[in-house]
């Protein structure tokens, strides 16, 4: 008797299934992780940018805020910018501006669900 016995007929696809049933939500996992982390370094650099270009001397924060939304455009899309706030505040005890930017991440596989990232960004005015 050389092979398998009669009962092992289709084990491979059970446990082919079982194992599947961890790995795509794992890797679904790991794919939103890298979503709302590259959205959230995006918008944390675009919301810097915004603050630093308001904080040039003879600038102010509507061209900070044209700036940060024309940087979140570019590199994720028109959905993204739309909550951006640029206005004075305290740096270190000094003056400049705070660059605030709020956007929702769609949830992959969750037709509707949503995840708000909220980042800012400082600079410190330059004197004249």
């Amino acid at each position: 008797m050389t092979g398998r016995r009669r009962g092992d007929k289709g084990a491979a696809v059970v446990d082919f299934v079982l194992v599947m049933l961890l790995l795509v939500p794992l890797v679904l996992g790991i794919l939103q992780l890298a979503l709302v982390l590259h959205v959230r370094n995006t918008l944390a650099s675009a919301a810097g940018e915004g603050a630093r270009f308001a904080a040039v001397a003879g600038s102010s924060p509507e061209l900070g805020e044209a700036k940060a939304r024309e940087q979140v455009r570019a590199a994720l899309g028109p959905r993204f910018a739309r909550g951006i706030d640029v206005a004075p505040a305290s740096v270190g005890g000094a003056a400049g501006y705070r660059a605030r930017i709020v956007a929702d991440v769609p949830v992959l596989g969750i037709a509707g669900r949503l995840v708000t990232v909220t980042v800012t960004g400082h600079a410190v005015a330059e004197q004249q």
